[in-house]
C-alpha cells in the first residue's frame, strides 16, 4: 500500500503512440516516434498535470486526486480508501507522506528512494525530455507473447535503480513498466489511452487505466482515471512539504510526560494497554512496527476488519492484513484517539514468543511523543516533544527513515553501513547477506554454525551465527556482539539498502531515547553494558507447543544433537519440572546464561530423557 498514489499518476503520463516500422535497435527512434505519436511538440507546452481517479485494491474502493509537474517530476496527492486517508508526494528532493492524523513523515533511504524517483523520471517524461532527469538507457530485448510483440528497453534513471520499460510494437503504446525491488518487483500495466485537450487544438493522449501488481493477483490495485486535466502554468506551493498538525492525543491531568512499566522477554518490550475500553491487553512495542491487533483480540473487542493487503516481515513469506478503526488506544495515562489497526494474524508467533500478545504499537507511537526506554528499569517514558529538553551525557546520534523504522550510519569490524534500530528484533546485530558478501565478512565466518535464528512474521530466519568484534553506532561502542549473517533470500532481511538490523540484545544494554522530530537516538549506557553477550548454549530452538516445548531446530554438532535431541521431539519436563509450569521466555534465558558446563536434564514425551551440557558454540 506504501506510495500506491504516485503509482496512480505516474501512469497518468505514460502515452500511446501510432505503429510505425523501426530498427528495433534504435532506442532513439524508438522514443522519437513514441513521442510524435502522443502528440509530438503539444507536450512542449504542458507544465502539469491534474488527475482524478477510483482505486480498487484488497476489496476497498476509494478516490484519489493530485497534480504533476511534468517539468521538475514533482508530485502531491491526496487519498481515501476505506480508512486510510492521508496525502504523500515529492518535492523532487524529499518523499512524504502525511496521515489522517496530519502528521508528516518524509522517508528518503534506500529502496523507497529509488523507486520514487524511477516514478519521478516517467512522471516528468526524461524519455523524451532527457535533459529533465538523466539517466542510461538501452534496448534490452525483442520480446514476443504470442498475439503482442515488443520493444523492451532498459532504463537506469540517476539516483534511481534499473526498470524496464515495455513498448508494444503495433501501437507504439507504452503497455507495462517493470521495476525490481528487494522485497518484491512490482509491474504496472497500462490501458485505455484516450485524448486530453492542450488547447489551440492539439492534443496529448494518456493512460487512463493501470494495473499495478507484485504476481499475485489479489493484491493487485486497479486505478480507473475519470478526469485528466492539462496545465500550462503550476504552482509550485502545491509541492511543499506540509506542515504538521496533529491533536489527537493526550496525558492524562495535563501532564507532559508519562511512566509506563513494562515486560522485556526475548529482549521483546511488553506494555499493557487499553483498546476503546477494553483494559489489560498485551502489546509488543517496535520502533517501525505499524498499529497490529490480531484476529484473536478483534473478536474479543468486536472490531471488524476492512480489505485484504499483503505485508511482508523478516521471514521469507508474506502476510494478509487488514485495516479497522480503534476510537480509543490507551497506554497508562496517555490515550491516543481516531486510529486505525492493521490486522494481521499473528497466532503462529505465540509459540515462537512463549506469551500470547494482542498486537503491536511502534511507529504512531514513537511519531507522536519522544520516546525513552529504560531497559534496566523497566520503564517506557512518553514525552511531548515540546516539553522535552536532554543534557544528559549520552551519545547523541542522528538517524534517518527506512520506511518508519530509523536507521543510523555505523560499522562492524570496520565496514561501514547503514544500521536499523530495531526494538522489535531479539536478536543482538543481524548483518544483512548483501553487505555480508559486499564487505567479506561472509566468507570470512563461512564456517560458523548455521542456525535458525529467529522467527518473526512470513517465518522462521536462518543465518551463520558468529562474535564480531566492534560494533559501532555514530561515536557508540559495543564490543564483542551475537551478530547473525542473514541467509534470507526474501523479506527484510535481504533489503541490499542496509547493512545490520540493531536488536534488542544490543538495545539493552543502554537507555534509549528516540526523538523522531529531530531525528536523533540517544544511547546512555546501564548497568547492563559490560555484561557479555551471550549465545544459546544449548544448540537448538524450542518453541511452546501446548504444555510442552517442541524442538523446532538443532545445530549440527551441537550440544542438543549430541545428547540425542531430534526436531519434532516434545519437551514435556526440564530438570524434573512440567513444561506446563515453565515460561519459554525464562527457559531460553536460561539456555543462554547459565555457565559453561552446566547439565540440564530433559524428559522428552514418551518417556526419554537426555542430558545437555551447555557450552559455548561461537
Amino acid at each position: 500500500m506504501r506510495r500506491f498514489a504516485r503509482r496512480v499518476f505516474s501512469a497518468a503520463v505514460l502515452l500511446a503512440a501510432v505503429a510505425m516500422p523501426v530498427t528495433a535497435s534504435d532506442v532513439d527512434d524508438i522514443l522519437a516516434r513514441s513521442k510524435e505519436a502522443a502528440g509530438g511538440d503539444a507536450w512542449d507546452a504542458v507544465a502539469g498535470l491534474y488527475v482524478e481517479a477510483a482505486v480498487a485494491v484488497g476489496g476497498l474502493e476509494g478516490t484519489i486526486e493530485g497534480w504533476e509537474d511534468v517539468r521538475t517530476c514533482r508530485s502531491s496527492s491526496a487519498y481515501e480508501l476505506g480508512p486510510l486517508r492521508g496525502a504523500e508526494g515529492f518535492d523532487g528532493e524529499a518523499l512524504w507522506s502525511q496521515d489522517k492524523s496530519g502528521q508528516v513523515h518524509l522517508d528518503n533511504a534506500g529502496g523507497a528512494r529509488q523507486r520514487a524517483i524511477n516514478q519521478a523520471w516517467r512522471r516528468c517524461l526524461a524519455y523524451w525530455y532527457p535533459e529533465r532527469w538523466p539517466a542510461q538507457l538501452d534496448y534490452a530485448r525483442y520480446e514476443d507473447k504470442g498475439e503482442r510483440t515488443f520493444h523492451v528497453l532498459s532504463v537506469h534513471p540517476e539516483g534511481g535503480r534499473p526498470f524496464e520499460l515495455w513498448i508494444d510494437e503495433s501501437t507504439y503504446l507504452v503497455d507495462r513498466t517493470v521495476d525490481p525491488g528487494d522485497m518484491e518487483t512490482r509491474t504496472d500495466t497500462y490501458s485505455d489511452y484516450r485524448d486530453v485537450d492542450v488547447g489551440g487544438g492539439t492534443k496529448v493522449r494518456v493512460a487512463f487505466g493501470v494495473r499495478s501488481s507484485n504476481g499475485q493477483e489479489k493484491f493487485d490495485q486497479v486505478v480507473t482515471i475519470r478526469e485528466v486535466k492539462v496545465h500550462r502554468e503550476i504552482d509550485d506551493a502545491l509541492f511543499k512539504v506540509p506542515e504538521a498538525h496533529v491533536d489527537d492525543f493526550t496525558i492524562a491531568d495535563g501532564a507532559s510526560s508519562a511512566v509506563l512499566g513494562f515486560e522485556l522477554l526475548n529482549h521483546h518490550i511488553y506494555v499493557e494497554a487499553m483498546i476503546n475500553d477494553k483494559e489489560g491487553l498485551r502489546f509488543l512495542v517496535d520502533t517501525g512496527g505499524a498499529n497490529v491487533l490480531t484476529p484473536k483480540a478483534m473478536e474479543r473487542l468486536g472490531l471488524e476488519g476492512q480489505g485484504t493487503f499483503e505485508a511482508r516481515g523478516v521471514g521469507e513469506t508474506s502476510e494478509e492484513v487488514g485495516f479497522t478503526e480503534v476510537k480509543r488506544l490507551g497506554l497508562g495515562p496517555v490515550e491516543l484517539r481516531d486510529q486505525v489497526f492493521f490486522v494481521i494474524d499473528m497466532s503462529s508467533l505465540y509459540d515462537v514468543e512463549g506469551v500470547d500478545f494482542d498486537g503491536l504499537v511502534g511507529f504512531e507511537v514513537f511519531k507522536r511523543f519522544v520516546v525513552t526506554i529504560d531497559y534496566e528499569g523497566r520503564r517506557l517514558v512518553l514525552t511531548r516533544p515540546e516539553a522535552f529538553e536532554y543534557s544528559g551525557t549520552g551519545k547523541v546520534i542522528p538517524f534517518t527513515f527506512d520506511g518508519h523504522t530509523p536507521q543510523v550510519s555505523g560499522a562492524v569490524d570496520g565496514h561501514e553501513g547503514l544500521f536499523t534500530i530495531d526494538t522489535g528484533s531479539r536478536s543482538s546485530l543481524t548483518l544483512h547477506g548483501s553487505f555480508a558478501a559486499e564487505s567479506g565478512l561472509a566468507e570470512k565466518y563461512a564456517a560458523a554454525p548455521r542456525v535458525l535464528s529467529g522467527w518473526g512474521v512470513g517465518g522462521g530466519v536462518r543465518a551463520r551465527v558468529v562474535r564480531a568484534g566492534v560494533l559501532r553506532l555514530g561515536k557508540e561502542e559495543i564490543r564483542s556482539p551475537v551478530m547473525d549473517i542473514s541467509e534470507q533470500e526474501k523479506g527484510a532481511f535481504a533489503d541490499s539498502h542496509v547493512a545490520a538490523n540493531v536488536g534488542g540484545g544490543v538495545l539493552k544494554r543502554f537507555t534509549v531515547t528516540f526523538d523522531y522530530g529531530e531525528k536523533r537516538m540517544i544511547l546512555e549506557r546501564n548497568g547492563l553494558y559490560e555484561v557479555p553477550d551471550t549465545y544459546d548454549r544449548a544448540g537448538l530452538w524450542l518453541n511452546r507447543d501446548g504444555d510442552a516445548f517442541a524442538v523446532m531446530d538443532v545445530t549440527p554438532g551441537g550440544p542438543a544433537e549430541d545428547a540425542g535431541l531430534r526436531v519434532d521431539d516434545r519437551i514435556v519436563a526440564i530438570d524434573g519440572r512440567p513444561a506446563s509450569e515453565l515460561r519459554l521466555p525464562s527457559v531460553r534465558e536460561r539456555l543462554r546464561g547459565e555457565p559453561v558446563g552446566t547439565e540440564v536434564r530433559l524428559t522428552i514425551e514418551g518417556g526419554r530423557e537426555v542430558v545437555l551440557r551447555l557450552r559455548d558454540l561461537i
